[in-house]
């Protein structure tokens, strides 16, 4: 379907940002939680054994993308007892790490919870224990564990606060990262039955409002997440995907202010991105789809029928996050396939095989697109209308996580390994 609205009314809305320095990348999906580095320069070729500045042994297990801030690295990691970090009905230790970005030395290493073996759920093998990312902001990182809680650590790793008051059943594991509004930290609990949001008091790690999902067709409840805030003329709005339809709240209280039903899509991971007044949503299992659905100040209520404005089925992501760069909107499939798309229409310019099996979300920099598959192959693209691949590099290692880049460099995570990558 296309556009219903004519272009001379449409206002621009802005996702809210983090304060930070040129280079940094404090949070998932980068300064502005949009998949877009503010670097200079960053490196186009590498492989296991060139352009690698260092490379460091992470302890245990942990799919949660590392963060930049200040020349310091932060990121999350489960370790369990005993040499397989895969096993279960094991105890472990989820830790929260600091790493000099210079050097790859660990600086601390903080044990935040502990885990019970036999009490912890099973996870999906493409999981881990600690597959949310830190958040760097003033002074203070913020880590979270989904079931297993919360916490706030200033940055000589000392636990400043921790939450471990709102359990929930999970399936699959955790996932979604909380984001920062004001003087909140806002995540979603979309477990196996009664999904909630929830909003916790940054400086104490205090419950300030929880809003329970308003039922939605979806018989399988759990998804995975990120939220993302935008900017509104009649104030922010929280946006959030969960198992069958995707809510806007109002952040400063919960409030819900409207949604839009996708029917049965479950296990929904892509973080929703802005472009003007649109936001775009991946739909989850078991049929993904991208929706187009305008953002408009006043709605209310149930907006399906008349703020959908296009849906896109062919070569929909099931997990990797979306990118605009230039006005247009690029996503790629689970399966490798990346597309490029006319934001308003929902019009596909081009749909072209760039990888291997993807989770990682792509990351721009400089009109370049970075697309890291599961194998530790990252492909690069130039942006563009024409489809342009300039690069493909192994790292020769798995990987599930996202990277981050500063000047100079790209921080890539695999299974066992994380790697600075620079010339």
């Amino acid at each position: 379907m296309g556009m219903k609205f004519p272009l001379v009314t449409c206002v621009i809305f802005f996702c809210v940002g983090s304060s930070c320095v040129a280079g940094d990348w404090p949070r998932f999906r980068g300064p502005d939680g949009n998949g877009h580095s503010t670097a200079i320069e960053v490196p186009l070729k590498w492989s296991a054994k060139s352009n690698v500045k260092w490379k460091v042994a992470v302890p245990g297990k942990g799919w949660s993308s590392p963060v930049l801030f200040s020349g310091r690295i932060y990121l999350t990691a489960a370790v369990a007892n005993g040499d397989d970090q895969d096993a279960n009905g094991v105890d472990r230790q989820l830790r929260a790490l600091c790493l000099d970005a210079a050097s790859g030395n660990i600086i601390w290493d903080t044990l935040v919870f502990r885990q019970d073996g036999e009490r912890a759920p099973r996870i999906h093998k493409k999981n881990s224990h600690a597959s949310p990312t830190p958040t760097v902001e003033d002074g203070r990182v913020y880590v979270h564990f989904g079931h297993m809680g919360t916490a706030c650590l200033d940055l000589e790793g000392q636990v400043v606060w921790r939450q471990e008051d709102l359990a929930y059943p999970p399936l699959h594991g955790n996932g979604g990262t909380p984001v920062l509004f004001e003087d909140l930290l806002i995540y979603s609990a979309d477990a196996s039955s009664n999904p909630f949001i929830v909003a916790l008091d940054k400086k104490t790690g205090k419950v300030i409002w929880k809003k329970n999902r308003s039922k939605t067709p979806a018989s399988r409840k759990f998804s995975f997440s990120t939220p993302t805030v935008v900017k509104t003329p009649a104030g922010a709005q929280l946006i959030s995907p969960a198992s069958g339809a995707v809510f806007a709240y109002n952040p400063a209280s919960g409030e819900e202010l409207w949604n839009v039903k996708y029917g049965q899509g479950y296990s929904v991971i892509p973080k929703p991105v802005i472009h003007g007044n649109m936001v775009f949503i991946g739909t989850g299992y078991d049929k993904p789809n991208v929706l187009g659905i305008r953002i408009d100040a006043q709605s209310k209520g149930d907006v399906t029928e008349s703020h959908l404005e296009w849906t896109i089925s062919k070569r929909a992501p099931h997990t990797p996050s979306m990118l605009i760069v230039d006005g247009l909107l690029y996503f790629i499939s689970d399966g490798g396939i990346a597309s490029c798309v006319e934001p308003g229409t929902g019009s596909v310019i081009w749909q072209e095989r760039v990888a291997g099996p993807m989770s990682a979300s792509p990351v721009h920099c400089r009109g370049y697109i970075y697309f890291l598959d599961e194998t530790g192959v990252c492909s690069v693209i130039r942006a563009g209308r024409k489809f342009d691949i300039l690069a493909k590099n192994d790292i020769g290692e798995r990987s599930l996580s996202s990277m981050a880049m500063d000047d100079g460099s790209i921080y890539l995570r695999t299974e066992k390994h994380l790697f600075r990558i620079g010339d």
